[in-house]
């Protein structure tokens, strides 16, 4: 089976996610880290059974909306001092990153 990047980082983040939220005290932050961080990856693993280009870019971008929400959680959680990964952000970037290039792939490509 081809190896998909994209999937195995956002699943392998989701899963940080979950660990990071599971180890830091529930809050409103955590909850909402929880949904958008999981959700990522949901979105691209959807996006790989969409119904043609423009499906899929749509997930994609969901995806990324999801992605940058995230970041968003992450950055607050970080400068509130209520966890301490800051490894956590720097995945987060890189797989916003991927999220990124992917799309603009998509939208490059010509019909054939």
């Amino acid at each position: 089976m081809k190896e998909k990047p994209l999937i195995n980082k956002s699943r392998s983040f989701a899963l940080k996610v979950v660990e990071l939220c599971k180890d830091t005290k529930a809050s409103v932050l955590t909850n909402q880290l929880l949904r958008s961080g999981t959700s990522i990856g949901a979105n691209i693993h959807e996006a790989n059974y969409a119904h043609g280009r423009n499906d899929f870019i749509a997930k994609m971008q969901i995806a990324l909306k999801e992605c940058y929400e995230t970041e968003y959680w992450i950055t607050l959680l970080l400068e509130s001092n209520s966890i301490q990964d800051k490894q956590i952000l720097e995945d987060c970037l890189e797989l916003k990153r991927m999220l990124i290039a992917s799309i603009r792939t998509a939208k490059d490509n010509k019909p054939l």
